[in-house]
């Protein structure tokens, strides 16, 4: 094993343990001094964006990608506002969620614990070295981080204003790390740390996290691809499913919880196509659609097999006309990554009917898929929105990085 991946191990194992005996009080003073030293660093954190603005721009980096990448301001008040909403949460760890007598007399607890030392390999959006640091942190985790190239200066930049504030609470900085060398070569290596990480976490697109399920060892927890889909039902107010649409492709459509595919009923096709199509020509939105689709609008290419599978992260948009609310179903059950899906219904029964045959991680009714958030639900920020049903499903916030051990109590009794 590379020596510093095995020198970050030790250090972020023992940072863990000396991490998990932290009390509630402790962790919440680390939060707010981390919060308070983004605020301290702004101005270099900044100017380390800069530098890795110009070089992607430089490489070409497309639009989306480099707007994920930027930092302002009020993205820097964003994550730190994080940190003092994540302090106010209450604490996972050491809650007992139930105290059974079993037959022997015996006490039998369940009790949240952290589950250790957490890697995380994620692209080009430096808010997630503090978002993930906060959430890890408050868990009673330790972790080690592995940006992208294209944020190197600004992950960098973050995780010293986040160790600073760290040794001001009293704790080691090694509770969070960043490796600093993005080669592929030492990513290999980090998914292989077993005996020092006890999950990895890959963030970002079907590439990386396809490559990380297939070479590590150790244990993965999927996060999501976000192939999502937008249902207009034959009852559906058309003026709410403009408004929904416009906001779940275009507010953000570089992040994964934006659609890339719409489906249409085609009892309301014809009035439908061209009022969507009018509100999302001020975003240049490239429309590439089946054959009903693209004979309504001039502007629609047709689409592709391929288009019908993809996350775009981008202003395009994918269109499908379907004959039935089935059709439909077997459309989004056909390409859905089971991140989230939404129906724009005024029945209730076709309402209902969605959220029991869609499997999703979220399913929405009358409203946009970008509510699929960590904050948006509550959790002060999110680790990854997991599309598997393993351990976790959906946004994965603090109660999501622990897992349980059992405590028992005893009087001398002995198994006979």
């Amino acid at each position: 094993m590379n020596s510093l991946l095995q020198e970050m191990g030790i250090a972020a194992k023992a940072a863990a343990n000396s991490l998990r005996k932290a009390s509630t009080k402790q962790k919440n003073e680390g939060l707010l001094a981390m919060e308070a030293a983004l605020y301290t660093h702004q101005d270099a954190i900044l100017t380390a964006n800069a530098k890795d603005i110009a070089a992607a721009a430089a490489n070409g980096l497309p639009t989306p990608m480099i707007e994920r990448l930027t930092l302002n301001p009020q993205r820097i008040k964003g994550m730190a506002d994080s940190f003092k909403e994540i302090a106010q949460l209450p604490d996972p760890v050491g809650y007992v969620e139930e105290m059974t007598k079993s037959a022997d007399g015996l006490t039998i607890g369940k009790q949240r614990v952290p589950l250790g030392v957490i890697g995380i390999i994620y692209e080009s959006r430096p808010n997630v070295t503090a978002d993930a640091s906060a959430l890890c942190f408050k868990s009673g985790n330790a972790v080690i981080l592995r940006g992208g190239k294209e944020a190197l200066e600004s992950n960098k930049a973050i995780m010293t204003a986040l160790q600073a504030g760290l040794a001001d609470a009293g704790f080691a900085k090694e509770t969070l790390q960043l490796i600093p060398d993005p080669s592929r070569e030492l990513a290999s290596e980090f998914m292989k740390m077993n005996g020092y990480l006890d999950c990895l976490i890959p963030r970002g697109g079907a590439g990386l996290i396809q490559n990380v399920l297939k070479n590590a060892t150790v244990p993965v927890i999927e996060t999501g691809v976000g192939n999502c889909h937008l249902y207009i039902d034959k009852d559906a107010e058309l003026e709410m499913a403009t408004r929904i649409l416009v906001n779940a492709k275009c507010s953000r459509p570089s992040v994964c919880n934006s659609i890339e595919t719409l489906v249409v009923h085609e009892a309301i096709a014809n009035a439908f196509l061209p009022v969507f199509a009018e509100a999302l020509a001020p975003y240049k939105v490239e429309l590439r659609g089946d054959a009903k689709t693209c004979s309504s609008l001039s502007e629609a290419v047709p689409a592709t097999e391929e288009d019908f599978a993809a996350e775009f992260s981008d202003f395009i948009l994918a269109v499908k006309v379907v004959s039935s609310y089935d059709d439909a179903i077997a459309h989004i059950q056909k390409y859905s990554t089971g991140h989230s899906e939404v129906i724009v219904t005024d029945h209730y029964q076709t309402a209902q009917n969605f959220l029991n045959d869609i499997d999703a991680a979220a399913v929405y009714i009358n409203a946009s898929s970008r509510f699929t958030d960590g904050g948006c639900f509550g959790f002060g920020g999110e680790i990854g929105i997991s599309t598997q049903k393993l351990h976790a499903r959906g946004p994965m916030g603090l109660k999501e990085l622990t897992s349980y051990k059992y405590i028992i109590y005893g009087e001398g009794q002995i198994r006979s």
